[in-house]
């Protein structure tokens, strides 16, 4: 019998916390690396590693890379370390970096708040032919709204028994991502999540997919650096807990969850 040949194969290491402070200022992520490339199937097959960049190595290098990098968004964070790599270990072929913020508020003075929720992402991908591709997005943007919500119309059989609502509270969790065309021209990711924001509270939806194709009609409006937007959103409205004709009290949801995506091209 012959023996099985690899047909995909990566590793790396996740979750590498940065915190980089420079007098008053803090930058902080946690960053995860993935490598690929046909050097390393020799280190599945016959247990040979001399190839094998240490997942620990990985780690310092990232470390030295933010002590030394100049900059202060993940877009150009994970240039610097995507750039650095591949020139490096000419025998890597791919290297695919994400990164999540980790955000503190400043309060008073020195004094930083640990937030934990509307956090910048970022995502690249660098090769040995010189290439790359970048993504940057905002993940954990939670939302919620007392009115201008509806759903209603919709397919009805014998396993519905949802209820329709023409105006309803909304209460969304919220991931978005999008491509800009010249990695030199990116968009403003708090402006972007900030049009977000606006048109959640000012948009009159009949569904979330009604409610976050407008989204991203408008982030396309405004930021002609971006070709493309795309979301993805859970639906997390509260269960009634209890109600009188005054007032209505609410307990979170328990699951499942309704999951809704899109991508939008300009």
């Amino acid at each position: 019998m012959a023996r099985p040949r690899p047909v995909a194969h990566s590793y790396g290491k996740d979750a590498v916390s940065v915190y980089r402070t420079n007098g008053e200022r803090l930058f902080a992520c946690e960053v995860r690396m993935v490598l690929r490339g046909d050097a390393f199937e020799t280190s599945y097959t016959e247990g040979d590693n001399s190839l094998v960049v240490a997942t620990d190595s990985m780690k310092n290098f990232v470390h030295r890379t933010a002590l030394e990098h100049a900059g202060g968004g993940l877009e150009d964070f994970l240039a610097e370390i995507g750039r650095r790599f591949v020139d490096r270990y000419e025998h890597v072929r791919t290297v695919e970096l994400r990164a999540r913020e980790t955000v503190f508020a400043p309060r008073a003075g020195r004094v930083f708040q640990r937030l934990y929720d509307d956090c910048a992402v970022a995502e690249a991908t660098f090769s040995d032919d010189g290439t790359h591709v970048e993504r940057s997005g905002r993940e954990g943007l939670h939302l919620v709204k007392l009115t201008g919500s509806a759903f209603a119309g919709f397919l009805r059989d014998e396993y519905t028994t949802l209820p329709e609502t023409h105006d309803r509270p909304l209460f969304v969790h919220l991931d978005t991502g999008w491509h800009n065309a010249d990695y030199a021209r990116r968009a403003d990711g708090e402006g972007v999540r900030d049009t977000l924001v606006a048109t959640f509270a000012e948009f009159a939806s009949e569904s979330i997919q009604h409610l976050v194709h407008e989204m991203g009609a408008r982030v396309l409006e405004r930021f002609p650096e971006i070709d493309n937007v795309a979301f993805a959103a859970e639906n997390r409205l509260w269960d009634t807990a209890q109600q009188d004709p005054g007032a209505t009290v609410y307990t979170d949801a328990r699951p499942p969850f309704g999951v809704i995506t899109l991508s939008l091209d300009r």
